[in-house]
């Protein structure tokens, strides 16, 4: 017993779905910090968790029921920051703190001891003749730091025979280190692009800002090709000046910013640490030891790189801020970008949101001066922003079996005798998003989902978007099993791809999204072939909006700008216009003009006047008005509960137990139970509670206050989202 009074109660938070951390002993020896890393039993289990508490919770537990903590990990602690950032994470989305936990620890083998491996760095006694080959690997050095055999053949730019040659003749000398290889320093002294003024006074504002050394969130708004990158391009120059500091890039798609690493590494000598979840695992724990030691000092990454252990966090920025792709909508359901000013919030940090389009919240905290507003509005060099226009479908109707008007057709001729390149974008995947029997009707549905199976022509497979079950297109209906009776209705960018190889057969083509684009490495590859000009027509969905520049690419044609434009979603309209304006901006980004046609059945939509109007502040004010008048967000708040499961009586049953438990607060209105928009996913029965709330209102809390009245019914499952994207 006499043991068991000298040690320590320790509270131990578990990467685990649980609400709370575990008692556990730790013998004095241990020297146990704030945020250790410690391996721990758990239902004769060992497993990781962090250090949470230095003191006992509950005193209910009699000391001899306690376990001992096992061991303490040799990794540096949990930077105090990040532990805030879980905590805050936790209460703001109501998820179990493990979970959250979880996010931050998703590493396979981080606790392992680091293996010893070879790496080589430059002999001093390097004979001076040499090959040119050779030369271009001295001259790649990074001082004496060692590296592998394929990091100096991609530094040098040489094969790796050169490499091992030079080890043979003594040129590179092994040495034996511990963990993973260093990732490359950027350099913030290499030579900068020229600035324009406007970019210029930008770039100088932040840089004060930053020097202030408090939190500071700045929204850097510009049109598209403005040169935003370049502006923040030298917010991370400065942040690089601090030897130990770490800048976080947040991204919406990883994968989709081939261009931008290039010109990341032109300006800065050297790639930046990436984090994204189709990396593999030994790329992902080499990521994860270099930022929790302080060693990866720019990471660029998706949402999840929020929940890196960074150490020494100046500088946040999160680019194209607008993107709905921030948003996780499973599992701990949270937005990226808001986050994102937490984190660099309690990190006491430089923010900066840039977007040509930001969102409207962004916009109203801006006005509301609770952020810095700076604004681009003039393209880089010679470039204009592009003329634009609609075409009135109900007046240029379309040809039967076809999705492309006679206007945009000359148009898209026009170009192409031009030797100029264009793009026809729909936001749709897939060759038709409907298969159905023109005999009886039937219509091709998902078994697991209320989804109708898409036609993806390619691969003759029709196909669910939400659960990814495919099978062959049959030949006859499955009801009434007619031969050749199942037609594809509606376009997908396959379908409008295949009218365009028939209208300009000669023409090169390419088409661009998730379905055709199965990697980075691939991605990259159609940009250079786009790039050398090597495509004369791209056809794609969102992808082509995010950020490319082709400076040969000269007109864009929206195939159907009425889609996705209204809807129960409150944001459809802000979404449909961020969205259009976005790849309106691939459009004449260079020398020569640009121009884009909307093919549409209401051109008088306000999404569609403001784009061709310019008048982009008439249409934010008119969203912000009917969002006030309604009580939604930014001016309300909003939360969502999904109930789901496999039985559908046990979720009918759990929502009626839910409706009738439900608060009356007068700032408060519940909305619900109903079917889901989508009522059947991944073979589970959804309902869902919709709860608008005063922005006065603790939601968190009167959410909390409402669920724990209600024991949970097995085989049911209760989803809160906070602030909800989606509807379905």
């Amino acid at each position: 017993m006499s043991k068991l009074l000298s040690d320590k109660i320790i509270q131990v938070l578990l990467p685990l779905p649980l609400v709370g951390v575990f008692d556990y002993l730790a013998d004095e020896n241990l020297n146990l910090k704030l945020g250790d890393f410690v391996t721990v039993p758990l239902s004769g289990r060992e497993i990781q968790g962090v250090v949470w508490k230095l003191s006992p919770g509950k005193k209910d537990v009699p000391l001899t029921k306690l376990k001992y903590i096992l061991r303490k990990s040799e990794l540096p602690t949990v930077p105090s920051s990040l532990m805030d950032f879980v905590q805050w994470v936790a209460g703001y989305t109501l998820s179990p703190l493990g979970s959250v936990l979880k996010m931050a620890l998703s590493v396979p083998r981080k606790f392992g001891k680091e293996k010893k491996k070879i790496f080589y760095r430059l002999s001093t006694d390097v004979n001076t003749k040499l090959t040119t080959a050779r030369k271009r690997v001295i001259n790649a050095a990074v001082s004496d730091m060692p590296m592998a055999v394929r990091t100096w053949a991609e530094q040098a730019i040489v094969s790796e025979g050169v490499i091992r040659g030079m080890i043979k003749a003594g040129q590179l000398i092994p040495v034996k280190v511990s963990g993973e290889e260093s990732f490359l320093e950027p350099d913030q002294e290499m030579p900068r692009a020229t600035l324009s003024d406007e970019q210029q006074i930008a770039a100088d504002h932040i840089i004060v800002k930053q020097r202030l050394g408090t939190h500071q969130t700045i929204l850097l708004e510009g049109v598209t090709g403005s040169g935003k990158t370049e502006v923040y391009f030298e917010a991370i120059a400065e942040a690089l000046n601090d030897k130990s500091s770490q800048i976080l890039v947040l991204v919406p798609e990883i994968s989709l910013t081939a261009q931008w690493l290039d010109r990341f590494k032109e300006r800065f000598g050297a790639a930046p640490v990436i984090w994204h979840s189709e990396m593999t695992p030994a790329q992902r724990r080499r990521t994860w030891w270099a930022t929790i030691r302080g060693e990866a000092r720019v990471i660029v990454g998706a949402r999840s790189a929020l929940f890196l252990p960074l150490q020494n966090l100046k500088l946040v920025i999160v680019d194209e801020e607008h993107s709905q792709t921030f948003k996780q909508d499973e599992g701990v359901m949270y937005h990226g970008r808001d986050m994102a000013v937490v984190r660099a919030m309690q990190a006491g940090c430089t923010i900066i949101l840039a977007s040509a389009t930001p969102s409207l919240e962004t916009m109203i905290n801006a006005e509301n001066s609770k952020y810095d507003w700076l604004y681009l509005g003039e393209r880089h060099g010679s470039a204009e922003l592009p003329q634009m226009k609609s075409i009135d479908l109900r007046h240029h109707k379309l040809k039967s079996g076809s999705w492309i008007s006679t206007p945009l057709q000359n148009a898209l001729t026009e170009n192409f005798k031009n030797g100029e390149q264009s793009l026809l974008y729909l936001n749709r995947r897939g060759y038709a998003p409907l298969t159905l029997c023109q005999s009886c009707g039937h219509r091709m549905e998902c078994p697991h989902c209320s989804a109708w199976l898409v036609e993806h022509h390619k691969w003759d497979r029709l196909e669910c978007h939400h659960c990814g079950f495919n099978l062959r297109k049959p030949e006859g209906c499955p009801q009434c099993e007619k031969k050749n009776s199942l037609i594809a209705c509606g376009p997908g960018v396959e379908r409008v791809a295949e009218e365009v190889a028939t209208l300009f057969p000669e023409a090169r083509l390419a088409v661009m999204s998730s379905d055709e684009i199965s990697s980075p490495s691939v991605l990259k590859e159609v940009i250079e072939s786009i790039e050398r000009h090597e495509i004369d027509f791209i056809i794609g969905t969102q992808i082509v909006t995010k950020g490319y520049h082709f400076p040969m690419l000269t007109l864009v044609g929206v195939i159907d700008a009425d889609l996705g434009i209204s809807g129960a979603d409150p944001r459809a309209a802000e979404r449909t216009w961020q969205q259009l304006e976005q790849v309106a901006g691939r459009a004449g980004r260079a020398e020569r003009a640009g121009r884009v046609l909307f093919q549409t059945y209401q051109p008088d939509h306000p999404v569609l006047r403001a784009l061709i109007s310019g008048d982009k502040d008439l249409f934010l004010e008119q969203e912000a008005t009917a969002r006030e008048a309604q009580n939604l967000p930014p001016y309300g708040k909003l939360a969502s509960l999904i109930i789901s499961g496999p039985d559908k009586n046990n979720v009918i049953i759990y929502c009626k137990m839910l409706s009738r438990s439900a608060p009356h607060y007068k700032d408060v209105k519940i909305l619900g139970p109903v079917a889901a928009p989508i009522s059947y996913l991944r073979g589970n029965y959804r309902y869902r509670f919709l709860i608008k709330a005063n922005a006065s209102v603790n939601i968190q809390n009167e959410l909390s206050q409402w669920l724990a009245q209600i024991t949970m019914k097995r085989g049911v499952r209760i989803q809160v989202d906070i602030d909800p994207y989606s509807f379905y």
